[in-house]
């Protein structure tokens, strides 16, 4: 049995559950409270775990072998205890602070006795032994991926394709001793892939002293999520892959853009695809007084903050919505002040469909802190900036047609001239990408039409007009202010004007696309009028427009 098959089989337990009134992302949240205790149950009986972390009297042998009234009962008082390390007569059970995180608030939304018993049933007719040879913590991202895949409740806000993550973590090469963080980390992807790669480098950390090998699990990865059901997520999975973190896990529970975030240490990589939208007020506000340019757009807070966090020569890649590229007043100050303290080595422009917004356009910015010969440098640290296409002419990404690793290789092939000097550290600043060489024409872009304006000014440069096809291009930081006004909203290929019915999206999902455009504009005119101090006419369209979506208090 594969793991798809047994999160396929994970899953269908849902609709046994629906009986209980329970939802697909209840379920989830209903699911992974007890699989992670089956989890630990395996990992422990294969050696993988050398100490057993939940107390006596809240393990799977206290599950497995109940049933009735009494076993919903007991699961009840497991959870409480594991959640307050207090047995309900207020007898300590124990007092590990990450077990208490991972079950801070858990309470089941069961009520039949008989589903508890199925999914215990179901989970102890799985063939275990085979699931260990592919990973149980790569099983239990399966099960989120399912999720954010399946549901319409927002889960793939924070699941980032793991096809872009592996390669992010791939073009980056981080390094055993490094510290590396994620202010806006989802259920822990990014940390997860960067801890694997590392165990994929280091014969799974054998080849690491004691002593680096301990750095690895529990200082090396710091992760900040504002969920906190998100960060029960991610401190399960962090658990599965051997991450054990500080005294509050990998991920700790706060705002990346409030004082926690001011608080992180310096980073060597950092790695994010931070959420969309403005700030509008209340916890998720950007309550930072460190950050040089005030803004209410959260991706331009989250940019000021992953550069300023970096360590001298340290190295990020970033995924960013397009509105970050070309925003004009803040944006372009943001845009410049990275290009000054950073090298701004790559750009890949994503396709679209890939996240839960499908209107949404992204990008990864690829960027080291200091220039090419000084780390240290805080002025013009950008020379060039390599811009990859893939978006233009690629099909419309969703279900039908999904987004993996064969669109992202042509990327890593020609990213590679950067990361094959080792990357980290002095490496990384001594890989100015002299090696790297224009013209790569992948997924025909050798047959994708120009806009004439692009195509008079390549002239004019005395491009090759067979260079100008390429989905690899190289723009100097002079060209990229004298042409672009330091805008990075850098494309010249253009879309067919053909019209392939049978590739067209679903009506659901333009209109989606649709709707997603009209509320970020809102979202952005919303933030604008309160920057100017229309604070009562801005409260006043939006009870205007609650009563026209027909919205109740």
């Amino acid at each position: 049995m594969t793991n798809n098959d047994i999160v396929q089989k994970l899953w269908n337990l849902c609709d046994v559950l629906r009986d209980d009134g329970i939802n697909y992302s209840d379920y989830v949240t209903e699911l992974v409270l007890l699989l992670f205790i089956k989890m630990v149950h395996e990992n422990t009986e294969a050696g993988t775990l050398k100490k057993h972390p939940l107390p006596e009297g809240c393990r799977w042998a206290d599950l497995n072998n109940k049933g009735g009234i009494n076993l919903l009962n007991d699961y009840k008082r497991i959870l409480l205890s594991l959640s307050t390390g207090r047995d309900g007569d207020g007898t300590e059970v124990h007092n590990d602070p990450l077990i208490s995180a991972i079950y801070a608030d858990a309470q089941t939304r069961l009520r039949e006795p008989r589903h508890l018993e199925q999914m215990i049933k179901t989970l102890d007719q799985i063939d275990w032994f085979s699931a260990q040879k592919d990973g149980l913590g790569d099983l239990y991202e399966g099960l989120l991926e399912k999720n954010a895949n399946e549901t319409k409740s927002g889960a793939g806000q924070y699941f980032t394709p793991r096809a872009l993550i592996n390669t992010m973590v791939q073009c980056l090469k981080p390094q055993p001793g490094e510290r590396i963080q994620d202010p806006a980390a989802g259920t822990g992807g990014f940390l997860i892939a960067a801890h694997e790669y590392i165990k994929s480098q280091t014969d799974d950390l054998y080849e690491l002293t004691a002593k680096d090998k301990t750095f690895q699990t529990t200082q090396a990865y710091t992760g900040i999520e504002l969920v906190p059901g998100t960060r029960r997520l991610a401190l399960m999975n962090c658990l599965l892959h051997g991450m054990e973190g500080d005294e509050e896990g990998v991920i700790h529970l706060g705002n990346a853009l409030g004082q926690q975030g001011a608080n992180l240490s310096k980073a060597d990589i950092i790695l994010a695809n931070p959420p969309f939208g403005t700030s509008k007020g209340g916890d998720a506000s950007i309550t930072r007084d460190d950050l040089t340019y005030k803004t209410s757009n959260k991706q331009l807070a989250f940019l000021q903050h992953i550069y300023r966090n970096l360590k001298p020569g340290g190295r990020a890649a970033v995924v960013l919505p397009d509105n970050v590229l070309f925003e004009a007043g803040v944006g372009t100050d943001v845009r410049r002040d990275l290009m000054h303290k950073c090298n701004l080595h790559t750009i890949l422009r994503l396709p679209t469909g890939i996240f839960y917004a499908q209107g949404v356009k992204t990008n990864v910015l690829f960027f080291t802190k200091g220039s090419a010969k000084d780390k240290h440098q805080e002025e013009n640290s950008t020379e060039n900036v390599w811009v990859y296409d893939l978006r233009t002419n690629m099909p419309s990404f969703g279900k039908r047609t999904p987004f993996g690793e064969p669109h992202l290789k042509p990327f890593e092939a020609v990213f590679a001239p950067l990361a094959a000097s080792g990357g980290e550290g002095e490496a990384a600043q001594a890989a100015h990408p002299k090696g790297r060489t224009e013209g790569e024409w992948s997924f025909h872009s050798d047959k994708i039409d120009l806009p004439e304006a692009a195509k008079a000014t390549d002239e004019n440069q005395g491009v090759d007009e067979r260079m100008i096809h390429s989905r690899w291009r190289c723009f100097s930081r002079e060209w990229i202010a004298d042409n672009k006004g330091d805008s990075l909203d850098i494309a010249w290929l253009k879309d067919s004007d053909s019209v392939d019915a049978a590739n067209l999206p679903e009506p659901s999902v333009l209109a989606g696309e649709a709707m997603t455009e009209l509320v970020q504009a809102l979202g952005e005119l919303d933030g604008l009028m309160r920057e100017l101090g229309a604070e009562e006419e801005a409260d006043g369209q939006r009870i205007l427009l609650k009563e026209v979506l027909g919205e109740t208090q």
